[in-house]
C-alpha cells in the first residue's frame, strides 16, 4: 500500500507544481486552489508512505515522478522544448525510480 500511495503523491506533486506555475504567483484563484489542495493530498500521502519505505528511497521516488511528468507534460503542451537529450535524461530518471523500487 506505502508504494501506491507514494506514486499517487508522486503524481500530485506533478500536479501542485504544474498548478504553482499557472497560478501567476497566487493571483489566479484556481491555479492557486488547484496547488493548494494537491499540495497538501502530495504531503500527506508522502508522510504516510514514510511510514513503511525508508525516508530517502520514498523521497527520491516521489520527486523522480514528480519531477518526470512535470516535465514531460510541459513537453508535452509546448511549454518547454522537448529534444532527445532531455528525453533520454528524462527516461534515466524513470530508470532510477524503477531501480529503487526494485531494490527496496
Amino acid at each position: 500500500m506505502s508504494w501506491a500511495i507514494l506514486i499517487l503523491s508522486g503524481i500530485l506533486e506533478a500536479v501542485w507544481a504544474t498548478a504553482l506555475g499557472r497560478s501567476d504567483g497566487f493571483t489566479r484563484p484556481l491555479p492557486t486552489t488547484v496547488f493548494a489542495v494537491a499540495l497538501a493530498a502530495s504531503m500527506a500521502g508522502l508522510a504516510y508512505a514514510m511510514r513503511g519505505l525508508p525516508v530517502g528511497t520514498a523521497y527520491a521516488v516521489w520527486v523522480g515522478i514528480g519531477a518526470t511528468l512535470t516535465v514531460g507534460y510541459a513537453m508535452v503542451t509546448g511549454a518547454e522544448s522537448a529534444s532527445l537529450l532531455r528525453i533520454v535524461l528524462i527516461l534515466g530518471i524513470i530508470g532510477c525510480v524503477v531501480g529503487l523500487k526494485l531494490a527496496h
